[in-house]
């Protein structure tokens, strides 16, 4: 049996998925399968020999929500997100409404979305910026990473051999200045694409966090930058918002990435986000 191919696999647990993943290490996780298809043109699809469906696993298809965090199953479709209302953080809502069409969101997962090799797709700047949390288990082991350690500033998303994303733990804290944009072509993701978002907190009138990233091929965040302006009272001055822009502008001078067109509209975003803190 073991020497079978194109089978499709769908345990009800989570043992019993790693169970099959031990017997045929070649199968390949499958859960909205957006990404399986894309680029695919011809009538018939081309698939793997082996697929773990995941569609049974109603642990990662739960949701809940305690005072301090909001907790998504790696299954959850991107449209049972948008469901949420305002318990999703508007950071994130914003991206998931941009992204494909809602017949694509339907079957789309945040973890897909997440896990992706390639690239860090919508979601992943938005879950930076909140400080979110994964949950990567294999058979034997479980661990909790954050975001931005997940897939780091270059690479691909830090997965051991047999390892998988179960859960998405995100804060739920109060953010009063919220920007985010989709950079790149009408046809996404493009090679040269890349997600920004930007987010800060004001307590009394004074600026008490910001964080902002920008995620595509690399992940570009700089903690140091960020906190430069946190103390200041809001309105900023524009003197502090050309002074932090100017840091960004040196920090970005000589990387290889972003750069170009990328760099420079990535430079106008966080102008634009620190100019509103001023007005």
């Amino acid at each position: 049996m073991d020497g079978l191919h194109n089978q499709v696999f769908a345990p009800p647990t989570l043992q019993e998925l790693f169970d099959f993943w031990q017997r045929f290490p070649d199968a390949i996780l499958y859960a909205g399968g957006t990404e399986l298809v894309r680029g695919q043109g011809s009538r018939t699809f081309v698939l793997p020999g082996n697929l773990l469906a995941l569609f049974r696993l109603e642990e990662l298809r739960r949701i809940s929500r305690t005072e301090r965090y909001l907790e998504i199953g790696a299954a959850v479709t991107l449209d049972e997100l948008l469901g949420l209302g305002k318990i999703l953080p508007e950071i994130l809502k914003l991206a998931v409404m941009q992204i494909a069409t809602p017949q694509i969101r339907n079957l789309a997962t945040i973890g897909g979305n997440l896990c992706c090799p390639q690239r860090r797709m919508d979601s992943f700047a938005p879950m930076v910026v909140l400080d979110a949390k994964f949950e990567l288990r294999t058979a034997s082991t479980s661990r909790w990473i954050a975001a931005g350690r997940f897939a780091p500033d270059s690479g691909i998303p830090v997965l051991e051999k047999k390892e998988l994303l179960t859960r998405i733990r995100i804060p739920l804290e109060t953010w009063h200045h919220v920007s985010h944009c989709r950079i790149g072509q009408a046809r996404w993701p493009d090679s040269e694409g890349a997600v920004y978002s930007f987010i800060a907190r004001a307590e009394k009138g004074i600026l008490s966090e910001t964080r902002l990233a920008l995620a595509g091929k690399e992940l570009v965040r700089d903690r140091e930058i960020e906190n430069s302006i946190i103390g200041k009272s809001l309105p900023l001055h524009h003197r502090e918002v050309a002074v932090f822009h100017d840091r960004w502008r040196t920090k970005l001078q000589d990387a290889t990435y972003p750069e170009g067109l990328l760099r420079d509209r990535f430079l106008n975003l966080i102008e634009h986000a620190v100019l509103e803190l001023a007005d």
